[in-house]
């Protein structure tokens, strides 16, 4: 199990990687380029997960799962690994191409299929949530959430990607939302973080990739939060590869959240 030792290590890594690769890129791209399921990449994008892909092995020894791999290589190292790093080297790129200042790094150490190590950070921002599995969620530091008031239902804020919904539910939310206002700002990482610190009171997604939802779903749970998929009571479940969501901080709003959800979908 990593300790507070190894996450200090990795965290002076991913600062040095986003002073390096990242910023200096920030505002500077002339053009980007489409993977083949129509994503946008960049430069930044690839030259952040070569240096991860160097430097995190000599932290922990295991192999790293990037986005910016093919297909064939994530599934033969998801497949074929025990413990491996999983990251996105810059989550919300489209955010980043046009300098919108909400994107992240996000790094995962995953042991047996699930996150036992979580990191995701903003450095524009300099916003940096971490969790170690069983030692609790922070944001620079501070232990999260950082929100103690709970809403009720009706003034709660609600992270909502509707691009990836199907069926009722999209519609439902947009005509009768049980919610008081919704937010998408483009970056999943980031959303699981902002849940765990209290700025959203509620989540739903319709289909994450792995590296979206690695670090992410480790500081939540680790923030006191809960969460399930679309279509099964248990999270883990649901397709490793386009994973639904629906989640929550405080567990009486998890539960009306769930509720309305299942009845909706």
């Amino acid at each position: 199990m990593p300790d507070t030792a190894t996450l200090e290590q990795l965290i002076t890594t991913v600062r040095h990687v986003a002073a390096t690769e990242v910023m200096p890129r920030f505002l500077r791209l002339g053009k980007g380029s489409r993977k083949e399921d129509g994503t946008l990449f960049t430069e930044a994008d690839v030259e952040t997960q070569r240096a991860l892909v160097e430097a995190l092995p000599t932290i922990v020894p295991c192999p790293v799962l990037g986005e910016e791999m093919s297909v064939a290589e994530q599934e033969a190292l998801w497949e074929g690994h025990e413990r491996l790093w999983v990251i996105d080297p810059i989550d919300g790129t489209t955010n980043f191409f046009h300098g919108l200042p909400y994107f992240a790094i996000s790094i995962a150490l995953m042991e047996a299929g699930r996150p036992i190590l979580g990191l995701v950070y903003n450095p524009v921002t300099d916003e940096l949530f971490t969790a170690l599995l069983g030692q609790g969620a922070y944001l620079n530091g501070q232990r999260l959430p950082l929100k103690q008031h709970v809403p009720t239902m009706p003034e709660a804020i609600a992270g909502v990607e509707v691009k990836w919904l199907s069926g009722k539910l999209p519609q439902r939310l947009a005509a009768l939302p049980p919610f008081g206002s919704q937010r998408n700002f483009g970056a999943s990482t980031l959303d699981w973080c902002y849940l765990a610190a209290g700025r959203f009171d509620l989540y739903v997604h319709g289909g994450q990739r792995l590296w979206d939802y690695a670090a992410g779903c480790l500081i939540l749970t680790e923030a006191g939060g809960s969460m399930t998929s679309l279509y099964h009571e248990d999270y883990w479940a649901d397709d490793v590869w386009q994973r639904s969501v629906v989640a929550a901080l405080n567990p009486g709003l998890f539960a009306q959240w769930q509720k309305w959800v299942k009845c909706n979908l």
